[in-house]
């Protein structure tokens, strides 16, 4: 009897907490009836889109429209997943699609806007496929409170008519991609960007007056931010990451009186600088990485009570203890690694990044009193000697990121007494000796490891199987490698695998994709002595794959054929034969296409490099025949910045389609056997820096430009 009361309270605060959580997602609990006329347009926007798992990042999503029901149970669609309806008048106030799978275009005619009473409004992490935001969510939806559409494949100019959404709260736009984890996304197609006028930036700030959670991550602004932001008194978080920001940041903004998240990473033209600090500044997160910051690191920062705190929420969906520090990648005055002594104030910070500060000598002594650390950078850094032993003190820490210094020994075995160790990333450094991986398999949280670019020499154990972590990235290059990793036979999170570099020999095995199918994105396995796959698939088995790199190998036979979802394929300097497949021309997210040096004949399909995505086109060194395809760049509109056709053996002419690739940088149609007149069409072409024509039929009179703006870049 002594121990019911207990129980039965223990149950109800855990159903109290479990209604609440539903509640916070937008699922109602409340069995309230929702209005036939929403319902169906509920209805009708689950059926404009299809779902695939490859249009959302979330390795957890699922397609929540598939349990909307049909006909006989619509007006039920207040309790449809990702639904909540007002408990009073039955509108649909929150919808909550977010990491849902869908795929397709949103356009001003969809169903959504007949929602008019949504509050709530969270389409991330799906992939709309690069159409324009409709304006008419400015028309139609204005009492929105939050709006939520990052990481979901929009493009083009962000419409003024967000600007009506006076309402606003939270507005997250970014376009933050997965893969800036493993490569530059920088470099993807410009065509494929979100933009934001300068006047519109200005205007959020003046007709978005309520607005609390800003986020613009990766929208392409490319100006100076406007004065106007230090006026912005009920911001509390600012996300302006990757915007192509420049001029001096606005000081102002520092002392705005409830901001505690200003996230201005990858703005390298951005300049600014510090301002004292007082102690009741609210900063809690505080990231100028590779910007142009200078001037005096002032020690007030490390007085920033809030900054000494272990708790914040990031944004109004994510729950999360995250307090951080980054001024990494700056030009700040003086050695820092002698007047960083504040920072051992900071106890009980969450997350410190002093990567690109100049950091030089033995591994810094202040790191000591952080014992809350769990995320450590001090990556592109001149810190030399050996990892310090007493780092094993940091019990709670998750992901120490010391690539690009000089440290050098052997990793401590001190380093396998953090049992809390998720990611790790030693790479690019003078480590030497030999590594057990069974070591790192004592980590029984690590799902990220990359010791590449040491002295080391990996040794594995493939009895291990059964204990190994279930690794999402593993980089192991140039870790005298000699067999692909057993352990990864059954491992169905991998998403990043380096092993290039290395001398892996003998074929791809068929275990590779049976267990890595699904979930593979970055597969790099160039620079070993691979002789092909174990069973050679016609088409690539990963059915979610964006970059694969099999250069400098012993590969033959036909090209495998990538999935839809490649955008950078490079299989240069093998011995593989035949031609290219039509296949490849359907590839419309391919920017990367490097086929150099190998057996390749045929010719070209007609297709090849029309898509927009395109950027780099290499086909150097093969046997190719025939007339160059005439598609490319066919609208003026392509991206195409690399052609390298050099060293085949194609005739004709030059396409005049060519005159359209307005953004081409290098061109190279050497030694082929193209009869034509000297191209001084090419001339109109505003940034092309190289043009090679040699050992090839063109004849005529190279003359005297009729402009001064004829290859003007040459």
């Amino acid at each position: 009897m002594g121990m019911g009361l207990p129980r039965c309270y223990f149950y109800a605060v855990q159903c109290l907490i479990f209604l609440l959580l539903k509640a916070s997602q937008c699922s109602s609990f409340v069995q309230t009836i929702g209005h036939a006329d929403e319902c169906s347009a509920l209805m009708q926007f689950k059926q404009s889109f299809t779902t695939s798992k490859s249009a959302s990042l979330d390795p957890f999503a699922y397609p929540k429209v598939a349990s909307w029901m049909q006909e006989r149970t619509r007006r039920n669609c207040c309790s449809w997943d990702g639904v909540e309806c007002n408990e009073e008048t039955g509108y649909v106030i929150c919808l909550n699609l977010n990491s849902s799978c869908l795929y397709g275009s949103l356009n001003s005619s969809s169903s959504l806007f007949q929602l008019v009473h949504l509050q709530k409004l969270d389409l991330s992490d799906n992939h709309f496929n690069f159409s324009k935001i409709p304006s008419r969510l400015g028309h139609n939806l204005t009492g929105l409170t939050l709006l939520n559409l990052s990481q979901s494949s929009f493009s083009g100019q962000i419409p003024s008519e967000i600007l009506y959404l006076s309402k606003l709260s939270t507005l997250d736009l970014s376009a933050t991609s997965f893969l800036d984890m493993t490569f530059d996304y920088d470099h993807f197609s410009s065509s494929k960007i979100l933009e934001l006028t300068n006047a519109n930036l200005r205007s959020i700030v003046q007709n978005l007056t309520n607005i609390q959670q800003l986020h613009l991550n990766k929208v392409h602004i490319l100006s100076t931010l406007p004065d106007i932001f230090a006026n912005a008194t009920s911001l509390k978080a600012l996300y302006l990451q990757s915007c192509g920001l420049s001029g001096e940041f606005p000081v102002g903004i520092f002392q705005l009186p409830n901001l505690e998240v200003l996230d201005l990473m990858y703005n390298e033209d951005l300049t600014g600088y510090f301002p004292e600090f007082n102690k009741s500044s609210p900063f809690k997160k505080l990231n100028v990485a590779r910007t142009n910051f200078s001037g005096h690191v002032p020690a007030s920062i490390g007085d920033l009570s809030s900054l000494r705190l272990s708790y914040l929420s990031l944004s109004f969906f994510f729950d999360h203890n995250y307090t951080y520090y980054d001024v990494s990648r700056n030009s700040f005055s003086g050695q820092l690694s002698e007047s960083w002594s504040w920072v051992g104030k900071l106890t009980k910070l969450y997350h410190l990044s002093l990567a690109y500060t100049y950091l030089r000598g033995e591994f810094p002594s202040f790191v000591a009193n952080l014992t809350q650390m769990e995320e450590l950078d001090l990556a592109y850094n001149q810190i030399t000697g050996k990892i310090p032993s007493w780092l094993a003190k940091l019990t709670k820490l998750t992901a120490p990121y010391f690539p690009f210094n000089n440290l050098q020994e052997a990793i401590p075995r001190s380093f396998f007494q953090l049992t809390n160790l998720q990611y790790i990333d030693l790479s690019s450094n003078n480590l030497s000796g030999t590594v057990e991986l069974d070591e790192f398999f004592k980590l029984k949280m690590l799902t990220v490891l990359r010791l590449s670019f040491n002295k080391l020499s990996v040794h594995i154990k493939t009895s291990l199987t059964a204990t190994s972590p279930k690794f999402e990235a593993l980089a192991l290059v140039s870790c005298n490698l000699t067999e692909f990793p057993d352990f990864l036979h059954d491992n169905s999170k991998l998403v990043e695998l380096d092993l290039s570099d290395n001398n892996v020999h003998g074929q791809i095995p068929r275990w590779m994709w049976n267990s890595t199918g699904e979930s593979l994105w970055y597969l790099n396995l160039s620079h070993n002595s691979l002789t092909g796959f174990e069973q050679n698939p016609v088409i690539l088995p990963w059915k979610n794959l964006h970059l694969l790199e099999l250069g400098s190998n012993r590969l033959q036979g036909q090209l495998p054929i990538p999935p839809l979802s490649i955008q950078f394929y490079s299989v240069p300097n093998n011995g593989y034969t035949r031609g290219v497949s039509p296949s490849f021309c359907n590839l419309k997210d391919l920017f990367v296409l490097d086929l150099s040096n190998n057996n390749l004949s045929g010719m070209l399909p007609q297709c090849l490099g029309s898509s927009s995505a395109f950027e780099i086109l290499k086909l150097r060194n093969n046997s190719f025949h025939g007339d160059i395809p005439d598609q490319m760049c066919p609208t003026g509109q392509g991206s195409l910045k690399m052609l390298d056709l050099s060293y085949n053996q194609l005739r004709g002419k030059l396409p005049r389609s060519m005159e359209n690739c307005t953004q081409l940088v290098f061109l190279d149609f050497g030694n082929n056997h193209i009869s034509d007149s000297f191209p001084s069409w090419l001339g109109t072409l505003p940034v092309l820096r190289v043009l090679i024509l040699g050992t090839n039929g063109f004849h005529g009179t190279i003359g005297k430009p009729a402009t001064n703006h004829e290859f003007p870049n040459l």
